[in-house]
């Protein structure tokens, strides 16, 4: 009975820290990416949106939906990544779960945009702590591979977020501090995701299989469109080199 219950403390343990890594990593990687400054910053985001597309795609394709495909029909896991993609196409609509990457592009400026911005980073990090908790609790190796697909894709959104606080009028200080604090939703996530797990632990390829659907969208609708608008630095050769490396770097862990 102890042993059992220290391993089930360690997995909580493993899902909470993997949430708090994905949810919090892009964010510290994002802020380091606007101290480089607007020319090197220009040339690096484009290859962390390439290896983020990488890692999403070969998350969901390689890892969350074979698990899930082990426990359910494929129609109904199918069906369940297909409900994924077009919540979150219907949420991007609502602007809720909003995307950018570069402060000059967005169309959403000022004081009640930016708590916008807040908002909107607190929802997206709980749902990717619910994500990395699920995936912990069908294997941690799994939670890992999750975690950095998470924290990738991060990079650039918050690259994104953080200029929007900027140009809002906020300090750096303080928009870092505002999405910092908005990164907690990703441990209420992954709590949340943890007790609903316990009582209705049937739930758990759904939601795996929802979570393919959320990362494609992402990558498919959001960051793979950046990469052929021509603002961004690099070929399509480079860019599909660290495509390449996300999936990699998938298979490998």
């Amino acid at each position: 009975m102890a042993l059992h219950y220290d391993s089930l403390v360690n997995l909580y343990g493993a899902a909470i820290g993997l949430s708090v890594v994905g949810s919090l990593g892009g964010l510290v990687a994002a802020s380091s990416f606007l101290l480089l400054g607007d020319s090197l910053r220009v040339r690096v985001l484009p290859w962390a949106i390439s290896y983020a597309v990488g890692t999403l795609l070969g998350v969901a394709l390689l890892a969350l939906l074979p698990q899930a495909l082990g426990s359910l029909a494929p129609q109904a896991a199918l069906g369940t990544l297909l409900a994924g993609v077009l919540a979150f196409f219907v949420l991007e609509k609502l602007v809720i779960w909003r995307h950018c990457h570069d402060a000059q592009e967005c169309e959403v400026h000022g004081s009640s945009a930016a708590s916008l911005v807040i908002v909107g980073d607190a929802f997206h990090t709980f749902v990717d702590g619910a994500v990395i908790a699920a995936a912990v609790i069908t294997s941690v190796p799994l939670g890992i591979t999750t975690a950095l697909a998470v924290a990738t894709h991060e990079i650039p959104q918050e690259v994104g977020d953080v200029a929007i606080l900027l140009r809002a009028g906020y300090s750096r200080w303080r928009a870092f501090t505002l999405n910092l604090l908005s990164g907690i939703g990703g441990i209420l996530g992954a709590a949340g995701m943890l007790a609903a797990t316990k009582s209705m632990p049937q739930l758990l390829p759904y939601v795996l299989a929802f979570a393919a659907g959320n990362f494609l969208y992402v990558a498919m609708a959001d960051l793979i469109p950046d990469l052929h608008r021509g603002g961004l630095e690099g070929g399509p050769v480079r860019q599909l080199l660290l495509i390449g490396a996300g999936v990699l770097t998938i298979v490998l862990l």
